[in-house]
């Protein structure tokens, strides 16, 4: 019954590090939070607390960034996806500055905060977002849709324009530990011909070969290499599943990808919520109703046994 019920982190953890974009030092903690408070980042340094919701989505370039009454918080994707991917359905994080710290680049920093924590399992039952009926949203070659499916998998492919990644793609199915082995050690990308516009926006200025993979025109700059052949298109869905994680509820869906990014992402969540006969949210509220959605749902019974 345990998978059913929704989780949070049984205790506080924290670590330190520097924003990708910012490049000021943040330190950052999961803290527990109770049953249906759902997942909520506070700038205590302001004392202001932002739902981890798409209406609370106020910037996209790059990263994906939530704001309330004045106050950011930016680069969120990819705690967001290790708090999905570890089936944590409530928690605070907390944040002394406007932006979450990069560490190395991946979810796998926070996957082992986590980890670390531990889990509870809370007295109420899990939420879901199911889809019943397509939604998608284009811009020329780009695309992202959202089509009904059991449980919750992701495909994203994409030509980045570059002799060592093109057409790439990568697909995943959630569930029995899948975003631990397959999604969450993929870290962020650039191009080395990228820094400089970027720098000047007032970007990447905390970016290094320790937080992110830099190519240049014929090879990949960092010593160690890649962590998968793939990383690229892995790390493209690693951003997915944050960005939909901004449902406030895991998605019994399948998300189809092409060369989508974080704006094209959000543009889909918020299309989804907009339209009542393309969604339902259904919430377990006991075990007699785990059969009957775990037909529809089998990939979601994760991490069965794991909690506290």
């Amino acid at each position: 019954m345990a998978s059913w019920n929704q989780r949070t982190v049984a205790k506080r953890v924290s670590c330190t590090g520097v924003g990708l974009h910012s490049g000021r030092p943040a330190t950052l903690t999961l803290a527990p939070a109770p049953a249906d408070a759902g997942i909520t980042f506070v700038r205590m340094d302001l004392g202001v607390e932002i739902p981890a919701r798409n209406e609370h989505v106020v910037d996209t370039m790059l990263s994906t960034s939530l704001g309330r009454g004045g106050a950011r918080v930016a680069t969120v994707e990819h705690v967001m996806a290790a708090l999905h991917g570890m089936g944590i359905d409530a928690c605070r994080v907390e944040v002394d500055g406007p932006e979450i710290p990069i560490l190395d680049g991946s979810a796998a920093p926070f996957t082992c905060l986590v980890q670390e924590a531990g889990v509870k399992v809370l007295p109420a039952g899990k939420r879901y977002l199911v889809v019943d009926q397509p939604v998608e949203i284009r811009d020329g070659d780009k695309l992202a849709r959202l089509e009904p499916a059991d449980g919750f998998s992701v495909s994203f492919t994409a030509d980045f324009g570059h002799p060592l990644i093109t057409d790439q793609s990568f697909q995943v199915k959630l569930g029995e530990r899948a975003f631990e082995r397959e999604v969450a050690r993929a870290r962020t990308f650039c191009f080395r011909r990228d820094i400089e516009k970027m720098q000047a926006m007032g970007l990447a200025k905390g970016g290094s070969l320790e937080n992110a993979i830099v190519v240049d025109e014929f090879s990949i700059l960092n010593p160690e290499g890649l962590r998968f052949p793939d990383e690229f298109a892995r790390h493209k869905v690693l951003d997915a599943i944050g960005d939909l994680a901004l449902f406030g509820m895991p998605v019994v869906g399948a998300l189809v990808a092409v060369k989508s990014g974080h704006a094209m992402n959000q543009a889909l969540v918020k299309k989804v919520l907009a339209d009542p006969a393309a969604h339902r949210v259904v919430r377990v509220t006991g075990e007699a109703d785990a059969p009957a959605l775990r037909a529809k749902v089998p990939a979601l019974a994760i991490h069965e046994g794991s909690a506290a």
